[in-house]
């Protein structure tokens, strides 16, 4: 043989077949949370904060709508908060984490009044812990 083919088949190495990190099943599920995701927006945020708790009471037309926006965005902030292993949630970040949970899950109730409140409720934890984030530097201001 040929001096130069033994010498590099004595340098070849096995090397393993690769596989894929994830499924099929685990793949698509990260697919569906890839296409349904959404930026955030800190300005909508802040819009609707202002519709919660500003002057004016919410329409009975929009409390609906707006308490699932809220929803929504309190549920993305927690997700951001927690997102990074090597960078905890503070423990202000976790306190609004905890009181925002309930309400996340809480029923619609019929009453306007009592809409009108959990929307409330719900902007008050969402604007605590938005505040938190961007004073920690986890998300910027829409300023």
């Amino acid at each position: 043989m040929n001096s130069a083919v033994t010498a590099l088949k004595s340098t070849e190495r096995h090397v393993p077949a690769w596989t894929p990190p994830l499924d099929a099943e685990e793949l698509r599920s990260v697919l569906a949370r890839v296409t349904t995701w959404k930026p955030l927006d800190v300005k909508a945020i802040f819009d609707d904060l202002d519709t919660a708790i500003g002057n004016q009471t919410p329409s009975v037309a929009t409390i609906a709508d707006l308490v699932e926006r809220l929803r929504g965005y309190l549920k993305q902030l927690s997700d951001i908060a927690v997102a990074d292993p090597t960078c905890p949630p503070t423990k202000e970040m976790v306190r609004h984490i905890e009181r925002g949970r309930p309400m996340r899950d809480e029923r619609l109730p019929a009453d306007r009044r009592q809409a009108v409140g959990l929307a409330r409720r719900l902007a008050f934890v969402t604007s605590d812990l938005v505040e938190e984030l961007i004073e920690a530097g986890y998300i910027k201001s829409d300023e």
